[in-house]
């Protein structure tokens, strides 16, 4: 007997509620306060809480600051954070709680211990301690800046002060990978084809019905026909249905599914949802139209969500439709084309704001076709539902029926019970924020990581913050600077690469230089000795890596071993030594930091060149040098080294 009573007073208490929220409590006055957002009443009743005066003087605060800002939603954290400190007062203080107020001073202790004790009990870094404790100084800050209410002034600072708690760290939902995104796409499509079959079967049974009475309470046609025209209601199912085991095996099937059975209990409503199920779409199946719209245009559940049939134009080949997003208070006309051809115009806007054109990959004029089609129906029996097209119908537990806006947080009818309906595996949060971030993902791969062109319906600094954190972007940039990097790596190694070395102790000839890599006219100037640089020979003096294209080289000899163009034989050995020489009196002269950022890489190469060379080599070259057969030709500027 527990459940029926529990049932009757919460259907009483929202009946109270319904009555407090048509006339309102006025400030400092006894009852509920209560406010309504959207598919939910909201409230406080001060009568709760020992600290009525305190839990009254916070609920006026409350109360007045939805109405005044529109917040929505978010007024359930201003009456979690006045229910919080309202038990909190009544524990800590006892029987003294009755006399709590915002103009006793005496409440600071109170305040101050409340607002540190709410990390307990909380993961490490969770940000509901934080909203609670600012949610709850929102409202005192309000309370006391109106001249007729009171407020402690230890109070009012404590609430216009630094706070106390930290913000918390707040994780930020990945994206959906593309393989679960292109799973989600595919299975939507699938879900809404579905049911615009279920749909069109039931209405074509409601064809073949009539009047219950007339012809049977436990035929499906019969009651679709009776519901279809308005002639039965769904709380007549309690009264002339018999039981379900009287139910004929047809009714059964199509209540419970084939195979199964219907619990007794629950049989009749079981069977009057899924009659309405096959007459007007269900909060489940909406979920493949959001999905759809999202994936088309790019932009949020808010605003997809958000727009009614007035806001809808069909154009020759596209839709235009009007967006609103609450959250920015933004309102954008965007054109949607069916194709892209290049070089096609706008069309024209009708002065009501900015138009921008879109180019999606699907089409969106066919999925808003299809959504508008399917809840015609539902729309002209809830003409109070004038701002979106996202409305369903429904059957209460207490065999009433609904038909409202879409609430894609009723029990049951979550984004996540979709995905198992249709039998997509995500990993991670089942959050269809996630959805808008892999459609933001895609807009920044196809722009080619242009910010300005990602981020074109909000700030770049939002992409950056909020969007630009995904794994898929992150492994992007990734590679996108290893590549960059990569780049100048190889163009500096390109630069400083170093000479070409033709070793051996053989007759360097022609042929040999021509196998090696130079063209015939090349072989044959190295060869002649026209392309002789001092320290090595040059390849093309005029394609210098150190000078302008076409000037001949202004740094050899001297960066010659830095050159890609050197080409350094056996007889360059002795003018090799010399230079040598000439960089070890360099080294005693100037500053390592300096030597090494001046003739490091010369030195190095030479190094490596010197250090291949066979010791009778070396020692036939230094012979050369001793009987004066061997000289080394620098500018006069080499021999003078300012240490700057």
């Amino acid at each position: 007997m527990t459940t029926p009573r529990r049932k009757r007073r919460t259907k009483r208490e929202r009946e109270r509620f319904l009555a407090a929220l048509a006339n309102p409590v006025t400030p400092g006055g006894v009852g509920p306060r209560v406010v309504q957002v959207p598919r939910n009443l909201l409230a406080v009743d001060p009568a709760d809480y020992c600290s009525s005066l305190l839990a009254m003087q916070l609920a006026d605060e409350w109360t007045e600051y939805v109405a005044a800002t529109a917040i929505g939603t978010h007024a359930r954290n201003y009456q979690q954070a006045i229910d919080c400190f309202c038990r909190y007062v009544d524990k800590v203080l006892g029987p003294g709680a009755e006399g709590a107020s915002l103009a006793d001073p005496d409440l600071l202790d109170t305040l101050v211990t409340w607002e540190l004790s709410l990390p307990e009990g909380k993961a490490p870094g969770s940000t509901h301690p934080y909203l609670m404790a600012t949610s709850l100084r929102v409202l005192v800050i309000r309370r006391d800046d109106h001249p007729d209410r009171v407020v402690a002034p230890a109070l009012a600072r404590l609430a216009r002060g630094p706070a106390l708690l930290g913000s918390g760290e707040k994780m930020e939902r990945d994206e959906f990978t593309r393989q679960e995104k292109r799973a989600m796409v595919r299975a939507a499509w699938k879900s809404a084809h579905a049911t615009r079959k279920r749909l069109d079967d039931g209405w074509a049974l409601v064809e073949q019905g009539r009047h219950p009475d007339e012809g049977s309470w436990t035929s499906v046609p019969d009651l679709l026909w009776g519901l279809a025209h308005e002639k039965i209601v769904v709380d007549d199912f309690r009264r002339f249905l018999p039981g379900p085991r009287e139910w004929p095996l047809e009714l059964l099937e199509f209540t419970a599914g084939p195979g199964k059975v219907p619990y007794p209990q629950t049989a009749r409503r079981q069977l009057a949802r899924r009659l309405f199920a096959s007459l007007y779409p269900t909060t489940l199946d909406l979920h493949a139209f959001r999905v759809l719209l999202m994936d088309a245009t790019g932009y949020t559940s808010e605003e997809v969500t958000g727009f009614g049939e007035a806001d809808v134009e069909f154009l020759p080949k596209g839709v235009r439709l009007t967006l609103l997003k609450n959250r920015a208070g933004r309102l954008r006309h965007r054109a949607f084309r069916d194709q892209s051809p290049p070089g096609a115009p706008a069309p024209d806007g009708d002065g009501g704001g900015q138009l921008t054109v879109n180019w999606p990959r699907r089409e969106a004029s066919e999925v808003v076709r299809q959504l508008m089609d399917l809840t015609a129906r539902v729309r002209t029996k809830a003409p109070h539902v004038t701002d979106t097209l996202f409305v369903s119908a429904g059957v209460r537990p207490d065999y009433t029926t609904v038909f409202d806006q879409w609430n894609p947080g009723s029990s049951g009818g979550r984004f996540s019970d979709w995905l198992a309906a249709i039998d997509v595996k995500v990993k991670g949060d089942q959050h269809i924020g996630r959805l808008r971030k892999s459609v933001k993902v895609e807009k920044a791969i196809v722009t080619e990581g242009r910010i300005s062109a990602a981020a074109d319906d909000h700030t770049e600094e939002t992409f950056a913050s909020h969007y630009a954190q995904g794994t898929t972007l992150r492994t992007l940039s990734g590679r996108t600077i290893a590549t960059a990097q990569q780049h100048w790596f190889d163009k500096a190694l390109d630069r400083v690469d170093g000479p070409t070395v033709i070793s051996g102790t053989g007759d360097i000839d022609q042929d040999l230089l021509e196998d090696s890599g130079l063209s015939a006219q090349e072989a044959e100037d190295i060869m002649t000795g026209q392309l002789d640089m001092g320290v090595s020979h040059c390849k093309d003096p005029y394609q210098s890596p150190f000078s302008r294209p076409g000037e001949l080289c202004a740094v050899a000899p001297l960066r010659c071993l830095e050159c890609r163009n050197a080409w350094i034989l056996p007889s360059n050995l002795p003018q090799l030594l010399l230079f040598q020489a000439h960089l070890e009196r360099l080294r005693t002269l100037l500053d390592p930091q300096v030597f090494t950022r001046l003739w490091g890489q010369s030195w190095v190469n030479l190094d490596a060149v010197l250090h291949d060379r066979l010791p009778e080599e070396l020692a036939q070259a230094r012979k050369h040098i001793e009987a004066s057969r061997a000289d080394l030709d620098l500018p006069l500027a080499a021999h003078t080294e300012f240490d700057a």
